[in-house]
């Protein structure tokens, strides 16, 4: 590592497992020297869960106003959600999720200003969410606002196996009108991108699911294949992507196909995250790809039902931290190395008068 990263670790909602897997990842020494990690959220609320996870006394924290003062070696905390918002273990509560928002959009304030390198997202519920000001359905819709970028793509990923969606937050009725050509092409062009700048994959392979059963058989089950993503496919492959399908998601993993490619694209949340899940729930991390910051998070929920428990396992918050480090060490590592080495100047030789000579 030519630096050490600084990764910025927003709480979640106060009343789930976040802080939970947030301590005990950060409990392993080792975690700092890999990077600076800089908790956004409250020290009251971490002190309250860390008493509740008694092997992580050896912990030494910080706390900052804003990550500009971070500390290597130290769990720096800035002290961005208010004293005065409730805390009730285990229930979905106002306060919890609009705890979860205060801290989100102060780490988004800070790696806006440069201070961070990277935000690892501990999760918040939804439901709660939606009761709030909140006017986004997830965290990934809104840091691609949040940015300004055109598109995003959530990207699940567990060592050799990554699964994109091409709709996220979406409910199912309304997934085929969502799935145009143009949408396709962006999706395949930014998972294409990412596997090469943030994963380091040089000739990338990317296996594209159907929507119907069976890819629509033919038609007879569905037209979208035929109509939409064959087209979508082929045009990627004229852009020299190597793109394939469309595949029967159900025969696809059933025959663990996903590890031919570098990377698969699902039509919808479920079919992507339910065979994900099932093969790597305890290091899955999703990851944002087209931000121009780096964005994981564990691939779970709030878990509000063992928060407070010392139950919840920290493996996919590890790897949330460990892959946002790996993402920036790749994007230096591709910036440099694509970067002109030559600056081109152009360069005016001395002006001379014109002579006329005489006839």
């Amino acid at each position: 590592m030519s630096r050490k990263i600084v990764v910025g670790i927003t709480q979640g909602d106060s009343n789930g497992i976040g802080y939970e897997v947030i301590i005990k990842a950060l409990s392993d020494a080792r975690m700092l020297d890999m990077c600076v990690p800089v908790v956004y959220g409250c020290s009251r609320t971490f002190g309250m869960y860390r008493k509740l996870v008694p092997e992580t006394e050896q912990i030494t924290t910080n706390i900052i106003n804003s990550a500009s003062e971070a500390r290597p070696k130290h769990v720096n905390i800035v002290n961005a959600v208010p004293d005065s918002l409730a805390v009730d273990v285990g229930q979905p509560t106002f306060d919890g999720a609009r705890a979860a928002i205060i801290a989100l959009k102060a780490a988004v304030a800070d790696v806006k200003a440069n201070f961070l390198d990277a935000i690892v997202t501990a999760p918040f519920s939804k439901h709660t969410i939606a009761q709030t000001e909140f006017s986004f359905p997830g965290h990934t819709e809104y840091l691609i606002n949040e940015f300004g970028v055109e598109d995003g793509l959530m990207f699940l990923c567990a060592d050799n196996l990554r699964v994109g969606v091409v709709t996220n937050h979406l409910p199912l009725s309304k997934v085929s009108s969502a799935i145009t050509k143009e949408v396709l092409m962006s999706k395949i062009r930014l998972m294409n991108h990412s596997l090469i700048r943030d994963f380091g994959v040089v000739r990338p392979k990317i296996a594209v699911l159907g929507l119907n059963p069976h890819a629509g058989d033919g038609g007879s089950l569905g037209t979208e294949e035929i109509d939409t993503i064959i087209p979508a496919i082929r045009e990627s492959n004229v852009e020299n992507i190597l793109a394939f399908g469309p595949y029967s998601p159900d025969g696809f993993f059933a025959t663990n196909t996903q590890y031919k490619f570098d990377a698969v694209l699902a039509m919808y949340h479920d079919q992507g995250l339910i065979p994900f899940k099932a093969l790597a729930f305890d290091k899955g991390v999703n990851f944002t790809a087209g931000l121009p910051i780096v964005r994981t998070s564990p691939d779970h929920g709030t878990a509000f039902e063992i928060a407070g428990k010392s139950m919840a396992n920290p493996g996919p918050m590890i790897s949330a931290i460990y892959t946002a480090i790996d993402i920036c060490n790749n994007r230096d590592n591709y910036d440099e190395m694509s970067a002109n080495p030559l600056e081109i100047k152009h360069f005016e030789g001395p002006k001379h008068e014109r002579t006329i000579l005489p006839e």
